[in-house]
């Protein structure tokens, strides 16, 4: 009988049904099936009907999957918005999609534990990253510090030296330099086991390890111990700075030899190659030791400093080949990413001034104000003080890390913005830094209490404009502090946006 080689099949595939195709798809045509596929935004195999993710609502503590619109199509974002109106949602898990059975959850302490109660990482809120493919919309996984993600009992994926490959879909724009934020293979004990031990597409700006060209970020492999741009933990100037908004990261490693790919997931433009050569020369990376556990938004030991954005992603069983990689990243293309609105609710405008009114009963005569450097709620009316009356106005800027979310400058404080530090909001001069910027820039939506709006934070959308004893918080809704308790919750998030009091 005559069998059709894998460069046959792909060819047949790349013309004639690559829309239909999806990424693992094109893999299994390869020679080079993925044992891992996870994706919150569409199915990744053109017949795939199952679960996508699960989200799970703070209102009940129960939990929904949601499957795509149809067998290949693009998750169903209204079964979601529907459950979780008036609460919040945290994504539970992400299921694999490849029969593997290899799904990611909340990932366990490790060798580094997290900075919340007994180590475990927190999971990524629902809304925080809102997305279209082809117009249809669909949620990211935004992942904020100390935020992850991980299986360490996998079934097919690469150990020791096995070949093996990974692509995902970032968010080129949303990132830091802290360690580690990875898609791919890690340690099953969540320990640092050594040099070898991991093989993961890192995506940042940290400069301890290995760099690229440029201020960053870059594209790295994570290969425990060391971030890679190359063959050593030193410069690559072949690997670039990547800042598009959708961003296609690839790693891939065989014995001696592996590489980095990537490139802009939203356009036709297809890959560019940044490193492809030996394996580092340092003691245990040829052969490498990998392990085979699955790690997302974390290091191999559970480093959870880092941040950025995952849409989707596979794991391969073999090395693909670079023509397999190029029908998978025209796939991604095919799917036609692009923003959707960070904001709902109440419009606001740019340059305009507002106040903030609690909803809270028995506090609905108090304004978010604030005294000195701390923001509070006071109470306001026509006859107080104007001092006090301008301490709780707000000027209303473009958000100074994301231009679809809002910054609010203080109008007796010029310069000054509403900014969090420690999850307490405070009213600090503009540094210039980015994480200032970050902390500062905001992302109103529906009121959770019914009415008005609720004010989530950019960077931790899990967390929103709280008052606690008078106080401001970005609080979530349940928590290890006190003002993540969860009575009386949705009221103390809910605000009405009034005309300015100054």
């Amino acid at each position: 009988m005559m069998t059709r080689s894998p460069r046959r099949a792909l060819a047949l595939l790349t013309s004639a049904t690559l829309v239909a195709a999806g990424p693992c798809d094109i893999y299994a045509s390869g020679g080079t099936p993925c044992v891992a596929a996870h994706s919150s935004t569409r199915a990744l195999y053109s017949s795939y009907s199952g679960p996508l993710y699960q989200v799970q609502r703070a209102s009940d503590s129960s939990t929904l999957d949601i499957a795509p619109l149809s067998a290949g199509g693009v998750a169903n974002a209204a079964a979601q918005d529907t459950f979780c109106e008036g609460t919040t949602c945290l994504i539970t898990i992400l299921y694999d999609q490849s029969g593997q059975g290899n799904d990611l959850t909340q990932a366990p302490p490790g060798g580094f534990d997290g900075p919340e109660a007994n180590g475990y990482d927190n999971l990524a809120s629902a809304i925080g990253a809102p997305v279209t493919l082809n117009g249809q919309k669909a949620y990211g996984v935004f992942v904020s510090p100390g935020t992850g993600y991980r299986n360490n009992e996998v079934t097919g994926t690469a150990t020791g030296d096995e070949p093996e490959g990974m692509y995902a879909v970032l968010d080129g724009t949303h990132y830091n330099d802290a360690c580690c934020f990875d898609y791919g293979n890690a340690e099953t004990s969540s320990l640092d086991t050594g040099n070898g031990h991991m093989e993961a597409i890192y995506f940042g700006s940290n400069t301890v390890w290995g760099y690229g060209a440029g201020s960053g970020p870059w594209l790295m492999a994570d290969l425990e111990n060391g971030l890679f741009s190359g063959v050593s933990t030193t410069y690559n100037a072949g690997d670039p700075t990547l800042t598009d908004r959708f961003l296609t990261t690839i790693v891939k490693g065989e014995a001696g030899h592996w590489a980095l790919r990537g490139g802009n997931a939203a356009s036709s433009d297809g890959l560019s190659t940044y490193y492809d050569g030996a394996r580092p020369n340092a003691s245990g990376y040829n052969p490498m030791s990998k392990e085979g556990a699955i790690i997302l938004g974390i290091g191999g030991d559970n480093s959870n400093g880092a941040q950025g954005t995952f849409y989707e992603g596979a794991m391969t069983a073999g090395y693909p080949s670079d023509e397999t990689e190029d029908a998978v990243q025209a796939d991604i293309a095919a799917a036609g990413y692009a923003t959707a609105p960070l904001t709902s609710g109440d419009a606001l405008t740019v340059g305009s001034t507002v106040s903030f009114q609690a909803t809270t009963a028995g506090y609905t005569n108090r304004y978010i104000a604030h005294t000195d450097s701390t923001v509070n709620t006071q109470v306001v009316s026509a006859s107080s003080s104007s001092t006090l009356r301008q301490q709780a106005s707000w000027t209303v800027q473009t958000g100074l890390a994301n231009s679809g979310c809002f910054s609010f400058e203080s109008v007796d404080a010029p310069g000054s913005y509403i900014r969090h530090s420690g999850f307490a909001l405070l009213l600090n001069a503009d540094d210039g830094s980015k994480l200032f910027a970050e902390d500062a820039t905001f992302c109103p939506m529906e009121g959770l209490g019914g009415d008005g709006s609720s004010i989530r934070s950019w960077s931790y959308p899990t967390r929103v404009w709280r008052h606690y004893e008078n106080v401001l918080y970005v609080a979530s809704n349940g928590g290890v502090h006190v003002f993540d308790a969860t009575a009386a919750f949705t009221a103390d998030v809910t605000w009405v946006v009034t005309d300015a009091l100054a």
